[in-house]
This record gives structure tokens, sequence and C-alpha cells, in this order.
């Protein structure tokens, strides 16, 4: 009897918008590998039930978006460290009959600017924009890396104290109107806020009061060159957008379902960034 077709998944709620069945297709395709990974829309009452109908839906794991993150960390019987110093679960799998959680962000974080900018963790101080669920990726991969000193800005100052407290030594909480003198001698500037996605332009931060050296990079990947990143390649410093996150992120979970470690080629990011073009 042939083997069954592997399945993962990426849920959230919506769906429609994840770029991730494209990413894992072009691997699936590329090595030839009888599988699947589909986009399945649960919402939110509907989630404790799709994960405990998983095995028997015959999938291996998948991925987790928003909103859905925070209910998978409580919902898993396993987290992996990542899952556990984030607090939130971005991937999923089965091992030893046990449903795991782990995090993948900040390694999709990091492998970006390895990829793109190598030697970028020696840089120098980081001042991280905005304090929701995407900056606990961005400073749990800051401090694996051994940046020292990681400084939060954020609009509600309770939020960037939250994070403070949760990853300890080496973080300072900061209000907006600190962002101009912190910056002086920042060597890394990190936008995780919504700020310069389509419809929601702006600058969350003035690259022109950064030193020489410093790299910016965004989390945001539509546009793929943002305000604050065109800023900052007019000040000539170096830029990293924010689409190798998404791409790198999606690594280690093909590799724990699918049984091969892929590579973030430039053939993959061409597929994407054309998918990224608003269609006529």
């Amino acid at each position: 009897m042939a083997e069954a077709s592997k399945k993962a998944f990426v849920t959230g709620h919506p769906i429609k918008h994840s770029r991730s069945p494209k990413i894992h297709g072009h691997w699936l395709a590329s090595h030839g590998i009888d599988g699947s990974y589909q986009a399945i829309d649960v919402a939110p009452r509907d989630f404790a039930e799709f994960l405990r109908t998983l095995q028997a839906n015959g999938y291996l794991g998948g991925n987790v978006t928003i909103p859905h993150k925070e209910a998978a960390f409580a919902s898993v019987d396993r987290r992996d460290q990542a899952a556990e110093e984030i607090g939130a679960v971005n991937a999923l799998w089965f091992e030893d009959g046990k449903l795991w959680g782990g995090n993948t962000d900040g390694h999709g974080f990091a492998a970006n600017l390895d990829q793109f900018a190598p030697g970028w963790a020696s840089n120098g101080p980081a001042v991280v924009l905005g304090a929701g669920g995407a900056s606990r990726a961005v400073i749990q991969a800051l401090k694996q890396r051994g940046v020292a000193d990681i400084r939060i800005v954020n609009r509600t100052l309770a939020r960037a104290e939250e994070l403070r407290h949760r990853f300890g030594s080496g973080i300072s909480a900061h209000e907006m109107s600190a962002t101009d003198e912190l910056l002086a001698d920042a060597g890394l500037l990190i936008n995780t806020t919504a700020l310069g996605m389509q419809g929601n332009e702006g600058l969350s931060a003035d690259p022109a009061l950064l030193p020489d050296h410093a790299l910016v990079t965004d989390i945001v990947y539509v546009p793929l060159e943002t305000p604050l990143l065109a800023a900052a390649r007019a000040r000539k410093l170096k830029t990293v957008d924010g689409l190798g996150m998404l791409l790198h992120q999606a690594v280690p979970g093909f590799e724990r379902w699918f049984g091969i470690r892929p590579q973030v080629t430039p053939d993959l990011r061409a597929l994407i960034v054309a998918d990224l073009v608003p269609k006529q």
C-alpha cells in the first residue's frame, strides 16, 4: 500500500492572506515530496477542537498565526525553550504522542539578518520600536545572540515594562518621547510596529539620528521598502527588509514535518516578492 501523503497547515483567522502555502508549496515541489500544506481558517471558539482532531485528520503539524498564538501556547502538551521565552507558539508537531509547540519567529528574524548583514549582533545597542507580540520574538533573538543593551520604545510604557520584566537583564523600557536620544549611539534600529505598513504610513523613528555604522530593519514587508527603510537608505545606512523573517521562520517547521531542511533561495524570495505586488 502506498504511503499516505504528508500533511501540514497554517491556521489563523482570517488566513486567506497568508503566503505560507506558497513558501511550503515551493519547497514541496522543489524536493519532490508527496505532501501538502494548506491554509485553514479557524475561529477562536473552534481552535481547541481543531487541535484535538489534528492527528485524526492526518496532520503531522502546522503553523499558527494571529489570533491563535497565545491559545496554542496554553493548549499544547510541551513547549520548546523559544516558545517559553516568547510566550507564544507558532509551530506545532507531534513527538512521542504529545503535541509540542515551538516558536520560530526569533529564528526567522536572526537568520534574515545573518543572510543580509553578517555580524549584525555585534553592532551595538539595539532600539526596538513596539512592545507587541512580534517584539517578543525580536528581543528573544537579540538576547540569544548576545546583544547586551536592548531599548524598548512604546507608546504605552507599561507594555514595554512588561517585556523588560519578562526578559530581564540588559533590557530597558522607554516612552516614545525618548526615541531621539536613544538613537544617538544605537547600532541596531528595529521596527516591530504596524507603522509603515500599506495604509498605515508614517515614520516610527528618524534614521538621520543614528550613527553611520547603524543597521535598520523592519519586520513589515508590505511594502517591501517601508518609509523607515527608505529614509535609512537615503541616509546611506545598511537596511534589511522584513520578508526574510517570514521566509526563514518557515524553515524549522518544514524540516520537522517533511524531513528535509529547505533553503531560502533567491528563487523563493522572487516568488513571494511577485505575490506582494497588488493584483490589477
